[in-house]
């Protein structure tokens, strides 16, 4: 996936920055960052004009590669180690705007030791927060249909359960530890890649990653954080890389920007309510300047919504197309 985000001066490109800051344009006030990355988002909000900025991060390192420039913003910059599913505590007063860029970044790639890729050698980890449960425990412990399912709901790995078989045979002989160890089983499973597709691993490692941080249950409860933690004319921009993420994203700002009604002879006809928020932008992609400069933002996807006077709510889960893990039960083709 691209990077979440990084400083100009910085390896890393922050994603779908300039579109960002343009759509949430005059930036002032308090902000969150819910996925501080490399601090490209924080210090593009700080240099737009906010006030302040709650880079938040459960990636402990993120702070530490910091350290080089956080002092230059003083008290206009307060960082905090946490999930963006708990924004709403970070805070007592209600927030201007929040940016959340969802997924794991490249600087995060590029960190053999991290786990996170099929190309490096490295401990099959992939933990955001280096706590919990990792990868290999996952594929060393779990049984076949979770392994299996895991590959197919998060990582949409139609092979799903022939590379679910060919990890439990494998582990029989000898327990997984590195990301090329797996690497070597999923491609057994697989055709050769061919010039222009993605390598065969890339599905399966997404799955796992998610797995691991649990990165869709953060991400309904970031959502519904964010709607308590926003004041009435409050900002939510939220930067996805895969279609999961985005049509989580989607259906979370459509459904609480509706007003009910309507009604069909395939669904009842909705109580007349008033919206949590306004629709901004409707997932803007990045455009041929942008991708000149970071070809890995082809899939990322913009959506904003402004928070409204109404009350925060509970949020109906099941209408926003999160991934459901049933052991052992079907779902599609999986060969």
């Amino acid at each position: 996936m691209p990077d979440r985000d990084a400083p100009s001066d910085a390896p890393h490109v922050p994603v779908l920055l300039r579109p960002l800051l343009k759509a949430v344009a005059p930036v002032s006030g308090l902000w969150l960052d819910g996925t501080f990355g490399a601090g490209g988002y924080t210090r593009g909000l700080l240099e737009a004009g906010a006030d302040r900025v709650i880079g938040v991060d459960r990636d402990p390192a993120v702070f530490e590669m910091a350290q080089a420039w956080r002092d230059g913003y003083g008290d206009r910059l307060t960082l905090v180690e946490g999930t963006f599913s708990e924004m709403d505590s970070y805070s007592e007063a209600l927030l201007d705007g929040i940016v959340l860029d969802l997924g794991v970044s490249s600087m995060q790639l590029d960190q053999a030791e991290r786990g996170f890729s099929f190309m490096r050698e490295g401990p099959l980890d992939m933990r955001m927060s280096q706590e919990g449960a990792s990868a290999a425990d996952i594929v060393n412990e779990r049984d076949e249909a979770e392994i299996a399912d895991i590959l197919y709901q998060y990582g949409e790995e139609r092979a799903s359960r022939r590379i679910a078989k060919a990890i439990v045979s494998a582990r029989e002989k000898a327990p997984f530890e590195t990301t090329l160890q797996l690497v070597k089983v999923i491609e057994s499973c697989l055709p050769r890649q061919k010039p222009g597709q993605s390598h065969p691993a890339t599905r399966s490692f997404q799955g796992l990653r998610i797995a691991v941080n649990d990165e869709f249950g953060q991400l309904i409860a970031g959502l519904e954080a964010a709607e308590r933690a926003l004041k009435p004319g409050g900002l939510l921009a939220v930067v996805s890389f895969h279609s999961l993420e985005d049509r989580v994203v989607k259906r979370f700002m459509a459904a609480r920007a509706s007003t009910g009604g309507g009604g069909s002879r395939h669904a009842p006809i909705q109580e007349t309510r008033t919206p949590a928020f306004e629709l901004v932008v409707k997932g803007d992609g990045p455009d041929a300047e942008e991708l000149e400069i970071n070809p890995r933002a082809r899939s990322a996807r913009l959506r904003v919504a402004r928070r409204t006077t109404q009350p925060a709510e509970a949020t109906d889960r099941t209408q926003l197309g999160l991934p459901g893990l049933v052991v052992g039960q079907k779902k599609g083709k999986r060969r």
